[in-house]
């Protein structure tokens, strides 16, 4: 209790010593010192709780970006027995409930994957005859089996699903088998791939003796009558060699194959298109397997040397589409033997010579995992449709390993790296999550976002920072102090105005004029500085005795009056100018002059719009930097004989460097952190061009347009807080930066 005691007779008055008041004195001077304690608690507990808040954004963030860097996991889930001889092919229904089987002895086993107990059992032939060779086909949920006499059975795979009250339960079905005769000689098939539609099936087989055989139905109905047409055509494909394993796809528009030789070839189906094969050749060791990815866009194919490649339908340079290799995998270390590819993304598991299993992603050209087979190294497998299962089989059991690989196609190569897309002639930066199909290639680099948000903060700031700045120095330094109460706070609650409503006002209502009115827009350029110049040269040259007469403010009555007259002539000099500089329309002429289209909704829309939010911002707070110089400074400039601009050029900016400095970083986080004007004001297309006429999209504006429709926890979902982690990284080291700098420059100008 003494310090205290010292404390507060240390702050008695003289003039109170050894009178009553003194009780009084020191009760206040306590109750004010209490205050004071309890203030600067609050404020540091304020202060921590700010921390802690941002602190446990990033926590958040960071959580549920996690995921996406996480390494797949494949674990053995079940193993069941087999009986029946060798399985030659296999299918799993999207819910793991069943596994159907074909051997070669042409009987389907259908086993519950439950408890191993098989369900159904079916021979596909009643008379006699032999199979050659099995095949599943996971797309359409079917079995391909070739005779010995040349016949080619269809067989459908069913999985009726029903519910038992809450209970969901399976029940596998084996449709009649449809019989195809390619040959009317009975010539046995060596290779055969097959696929249908509501109108076209097409089928391709190469016999024994050589040949390689396509047939294909047509079925056409008459919407008017009703009446069904049907046609068939054979053609007879010219192969080199014979095939040891053939592919289709799904549009049945190209056909591949691999030769005895180890080469890939490529057929266009068309009926102009030759018959004769195109050999697509990458690389020194021989091809041994292939397989069509999920769209059908994008084929794999494995080599004797353990490399895998990647190949995708490309336009090329004569307008013709054909393969061409996009990627390569490192090898796996043993030839390749049977490539499996996923119906629900495009992953796809590699099983090589070796006893190697290996999952893969085209798309970002990942190993997810690669570790042991736990069977034969050349036994089928099948893949869940709902890609978190894939099945192996022998001829003694069953393996169903599970599968998490939620997402396959998240690395850092994609969200930032060239990634050659199917289709794409060359690497690109690409932003484009959805498509119209479920088999779409997502494509989620965040380069064109990022570039977009610099790009619209770069245009705004190009606008905002000098008209802000020069209205600052102008206002602190040169205004009355009558006109500067007024013209301070109405620029500062022009920072209150709502970004929604001017991106709407930028939208609706400068876009279509500025598109009609660019050339005004480019004499406005030309001639506001000049007639700022001449305005202030003539107001000079006024004598004394005729500006002491007017007003205080009449500058700026005159200045407005000067600009208000130039920008009136501008606009009606608009039609003048584009007819006589453009051809009579500006937008025909810069797109048939430099190849650059006109987007009615910009960049030069956005760096106005988002300009007039920043202004107020920068506006005040170099104002406040400016006012805060000390007078004596300035007192002291012109005591020495410099006039007002020399003292605001030579002692005022430079003492006020650092204000200005920290307003402009403000201003540059303002508009980096902008959503709704580059919403609205922006065609949100996420392109990397610095070009003025185009759109952009920005990393808040692409979070606000995805983010409704991204699904919890999927790959798109847990991207857009990648974007939100990189938004808050780019606005932390910013606002470092500046004030680093800042520091700097105050250290600097102390001594002024």
């Amino acid at each position: 209790m003494g310090e205290p005691s010292a404390t507060i007779a240390n702050h008695i008055p003289p003039s109170l010593q050894g009178r009553g008041d003194v009780r009084v004195f020191a009760r206040s001077t306590r109750r004010r010192l209490w205050a004071d304690g309890a203030a600067r608690w609050v404020v540091g507990a304020g202060g921590g709780c700010v921390i802690a808040s941002i602190l446990g954004i990033l926590v958040f963030l960071v959580v549920e970006v996690l995921p996406l860097f996480t390494a797949a996991r494949v674990e053995p889930a079940r193993s069941i027995p087999l009986t029946g001889g060798a399985p030659g092919a296999l299918l799993v229904d999207e819910h793991r409930t069943h596994a159907v089987v074909l051997g070669l002895d042409g009987v389907v086993r259908i086993w519950r994957l439950a408890d191993g107990a098989m369900v159904v059992e079916r021979s596909l032939l009643p008379e006699a005859g032999e199979l050659v060779e099995v095949r599943a086909s996971a797309a359409d949920s079917r079995l391909l089996a070739a005779t010995d006499d040349g016949r080619l059975l269809l067989v459908p795979i069913v999985f009726a699903i029903g519910f038992r009250g809450d209970q969901r339960f399976v029940t596998p079905q084996i449709g009649e088998p449809v019989a195809l005769s390619l040959d009317p000689a009975g010539s046995p098939l060596r290779a055969f791939t097959a696929r249908a539609s509501e109108k076209i099936s097409t089928v391709a087989a190469q016999l024994a003796d050589g040949r390689l055989l396509l047939q294909r139905r047509t079925r056409e109905e008459n919407l008017l009558t009703g009446e069904v047409n049907e046609s068939e055509e054979r053609r007879e494909l010219v192969s080199p060699v014979p095939a040891r394993e053939l592919l289709l796809d799904e549009d049945q528009r190209n056909l591949y194959a691999i030769g005895e030789d180890g080469r890939l070839l490529w057929w266009r189906l068309s009926a102009a298109a030759s018959e004769k094969p195109v050999l697509l050749s990458y690389g020194p060791a021989p091809f041994t397997a292939a397989a069509l990815l999920i769209g059908n866009r994008s084929l794999v194919a494995g080599r004797a040397d353990g490399t895998l490649d990647v190949w995708s339908q490309v336009l090329g340079e004569d307008g013709a589409i054909a393969p061409d290799h996009i990627r390569s995998f490192p090898s796996q270390g043993a030839p390749i033997l049977r490539i499996t590819p996923s119906e629900r993304n495009r992953s796809f598991l590699v099983q090589d010579a070796g006893g190697g299993l290996g999952l893969y992603h085209s798309t970002s050209g990942r190993t997810l995992w690669r570790s042991k087979s736990p069977v034969a190294a050349a036994s089928p497998a099948a893949y869940a449709p709902k890609g978190d299962a894939a099945l192996l089989a022998d001829e003694e059991q069953l393996v169903e390993l599970a599968i998490y690989n939620p997402h396959p196609e998240s690395a850092l190569s994609t969200f930032f790296g060239k990634i050659r897309y199917e289709g794409y002639e060359e690497a690109a930066w690409v932003w484009q999550s959805t498509g119209a199909t479920d088999d779409f290639e997502s494509k989620l680099s965040l380069t064109p976002l990022l570039f977009g948000t610099l790009k619209a903060t770069v245009y705004s700031l190009v606008l905002a920072v000098p008209l802000a700045v020069l209205a600052a120095i102008y206002t602190a330094q040169f205004m009355r102090p009558r006109l500067q109460k007024v013209v301070k706070p109405t620029i500062e609650i022009m920072a209150s105005l709502p970004s929604v409503v001017l991106g709407f006002l930028a939208a609706l209502w400068l876009a279509p004029r500025l598109e009609g009115a660019f050339p005004s827009l480019l004499l406005i350029l030309f001639a506001v500085p000049v007639v700022s110049i001449l305005s202030g040269t003539a107001w000079n040259r006024l004598p004394l005795r005729v500006r002491g007469r007017l007003p205080g403010g009449a500058e700026i009555g005159w200045y407005g009056a000067t600009l208000a007259v130039t920008l009136a002539v501008c606009l009606q000099l608009n039609g003048p100018v584009e007819a006589w500089l453009f051809g009579g329309n500006f937008p025909a002429w810069l797109r048939n002059t430099t190849g650059l289209p006109y987007e009615q909704r910009n960049a030069i829309v956005v760096g106005i719009a988002m300009g007039f939010a920043v202004i107020p911002i920068i506006f005040a707070i170099s104002e406040d930097a400016l006012s805060s110089v000390p007078k004596d400074l300035v007192a002291g400039s012109l005591a020495l004989g410099a006039d007002r601009w020399q003292t605001v050029v030579r002692v005022v900016l430079p003492t006020a460097s650092p204000g200005i400095f920290s307003a402009t970083m403000v201003g540059f986080g303002r508009a980096i952190g902008e959503t709704m004007i580059v919403l609205m004001a922006t065609g949100n297309t996420p392109i990397m061009d610095w070009n003025l006429f185009n759109g952009f999209r920005t990393l808040s504006a692409n979070i606000a347009v995805e983010i409704p429709e991204a699904p919890v926890g999927s790959t798109l979902y847990r991207t857009l807080f990648v974007a939100a982690i990189l938004l808050f990284a780019v606005t932390f080291v910013i606002n470092t930066v500046a004030e680093l700098v800042r520091q700097r420059l105050r250290t600097r100008y102390a001594r002024l």
